[in-house]
C-alpha cells in the first residue's frame, strides 16, 4: 500500500466513523499534551497570517488529522530500513 492508498483509506474510514469512536481513536492515539500543543499552535498560525472564521476553527482539526495519519503511516507501512 502507498502513502497516497493509505491516506483515502484513512479518509474514507474517519468519514464513517460517528462522534464516541472519534473520541476513542483520539484517547488512544492522542496524548492530551499533543492535542493542547495544536490548539494553541493553530491559533498563533492563524493571528499570525490573518486566517478567521471557519476556516481558523478547522485548523486544529486538520493538523491533528495529519498527525493520526502519520501515527498509521508508521505503523502500517515499512520504513525504508525494512525494505
Amino acid at each position: 500500500m502507498t502513502h497516497t492508498e493509505l491516506a483515502w483509506e484513512f479518509a474514507d474510514l474517519f468519514a464513517d466513523l460517528n462522534v464516541s469512536d472519534v473520541n476513542e481513536v483520539l484517547a488512544k492515539n492522542v496524548p492530551l499534551e499533543t492535542l493542547d500543543f495544536f490548539e494553541k499552535y493553530a491559533e498563533d498560525f492563524a493571528s499570525a497570517r490573518g486566517i478567521l472564521g471557519e476556516n481558523r476553527k478547522r485548523l486544529p482539526n486538520l493538523m491533528l488529522l495529519g498527525y493520526l495519519l502519520r501515527v498509521l503511516e508508521e505503523r502500517l507501512l515499512p520504513t525504508e530500513c525494512d525494505a
